[in-house]
């Protein structure tokens, strides 16, 4: 028997149904021993699948795409123009100052390394918490930098950052804006205030933030936002960099190449300035137009609607998943308010890529399961080995909610009901009958003995 009822369809609540439509919503995966099933995307704080809209919006443009900012051609024109908008479209979804550049990267990762890459040395450290992804703790290793191990309460840990920034010259703050291990939310105006104590600067990760809560990036009087496309349901290979343009337009170009000059001689080389010091090179505009096509997307939404989408799912699943015995619900702290839709667990006796390989297999779900690239964080979560990661987004349902509980609840009970082994430092389902798509043109069996559904699980984990 089911964990839940079935819940009647009307009068429809928040998490009945998604929110806008996506690419895939209604895949349909094989499952071990045959059949198949919609597939469950619990894995979007990993990869959020594209908007119909962003698929739509570059559909559209692909017959006029040309050379941006090289070309007196029509397409040229074209795709110039809309790179060029796209700036001014997700300036206005963040709530940029009028005056802040917009940057685009490949990725939030891409884009903090190329902010760590101008900030001056003489302007002092850089601080992070201990409990950063690592792409908001790796690039700032690298030059004069402070870490801050969190407390046990969320309290603690902004005293702690408050006494480690006045301690020396600070020059930037680098926080998440919104947890990537579980969802929860930092307080970033309170942060801000710190820093502004001592004059420093403030960078907000808003990777896993921008997707699921609105946010002001002028009223929070922070100083840069980074993001990536492929958070925002625009997963085409775009990230983006926004804030003040001073320390951007005196670092050293990120990238040596055509469009990042003014004048190249023998014997020196005149950068411009702008975003275009920072863009050598084609630029991406499939992935800038995408990202302009989510934020106009996301903005069109009811305010609160997302936001209420995502507290009905995740407090169901974290409801489910609290009354199953075994199951331990990570979060940091116990002060915390509020979080995106991502819950977090690990299940007693189960490794948790064991877990994930069995939810796939038998149930089609997705989740993450692993250290999340925040080693540092999950370990102080007692998750030594790691956990699991369900995450929610404006395409998902009630019934992947459900599913979820009632496969772990179903784990619990009564184990699994395929065999499962390490293969290649990944725990996949032995025998494992399931196919990729025909079109992959991958045969059966071709890895190993076992199936490409197996040698994808071994990707996945190396």
């Amino acid at each position: 028997m089911s964990l839940y009822e079935v819940i009647p369809s009307h009068p429809v609540r928040p998490g009945d149904r998604g929110l806008l439509p996506v690419v895939g919503e209604e895949l349909r995966v094989p499952l071990v021993g045959g059949g198949e099933v919609r597939y469950a995307n619990l894995d979007q704080a990993a990869t959020a699948p594209a908007l119909a809209a962003v698929a739509e919006r570059v559909t559209r443009i692909l017959p006029y795409y040309g050379s941006v900012h090289r070309g007196a051609g029509l397409p040229s024109q074209v795709s110039t123009a809309l790179y060029e908008a796209a700036r001014g479209t997700v300036a206005r979804f963040v709530g940029a100052r009028e005056d802040d550049a917009v940057l685009f990267t490949r990725n939030t990762t891409d884009a903090l390394n190329l902010l760590a890459s101008c900030v001056p040395d003489r302007a002092g450290d850089v601080v992070f918490l201990d409990s950063e992804h690592h792409a908001n703790l790796l690039p700032w290793r690298g030059r004069a930098h402070r870490s801050v191990t969190i407390g046990d309460t969320l309290e603690e840990t902004l005293r702690r950052l408050r006494l480690a920034v006045a301690r020396r010259r600070t020059a930037l703050v680098a926080v998440t804006g919104a947890s990537n291990v579980t969802g929860e939310l930092l307080p970033i105006a309170e942060i801000v205030a710190i820093a502004r104590e001592v004059g420093a600067r403030v960078v907000v990760d808003a990777a896993q933030l921008a997707p699921h809560r609105r946010f002001s990036l002028s009223e929070l009087g922070a100083d840069y936002v980074v993001l990536s496309g492929h958070k925002l349901y625009a997963p085409y290979g775009a990230g983006v960099l926004i804030g003040r343009t001073d320390w951007l337009d005196a670092g050293t170009p990120y990238l040596a190449g055509g469009g990042a000059v003014r004048d190249v001689r023998s014997d020196g080389v005149d950068w411009t300035d702008g975003p275009a010091r920072h863009e050598a090179g084609t630029p991406n505009l499939l992935g800038a137009v995408a990202i302009a096509a989510a934020c106009e997307a996301l903005d069109a939404l009811e305010p609160g609607a997302l936001e209420g989408h995502e507290r009905a799912l995740r407090e169901r699943t974290i409801a489910g998943l609290a009354a199953i015995d075994g199951v331990t619900l990570h979060r940091i702290w116990p002060d915390s308010d509020g979080a995106i839709g991502v819950v977090t667990f690990s299940v007693d006796g189960w490794s948790p890529e064991h877990v994930a390989a069995y939810l796939s297999a038998e149930h089609g779900i997705g989740v993450r399961d692993g250290r999340f690239c925040a080693h540092q964080l999950v370990a102080r979560l007692g998750a030594v080995h790691g956990a699991l990661r369900a995450s929610f987004g404006v395409a998902s349902r009630r019934e992947d909610a459900d599913r979820l509980v009632n496969a772990i609840a179903s784990l619990v009970a009564t184990g699994t009901r395929w065999e499962y082994a390490p293969v290649d430092g990944a725990i996949v389902p032995t025998a494992d009958d399931r196919a990729l798509p025909q079109w992959l043109g991958v045969d059966v069996g071709a890895t190993s003995g076992a199936s490409p559904c197996a040698a994808a699980a071994v990707a996945r984990a190396a």
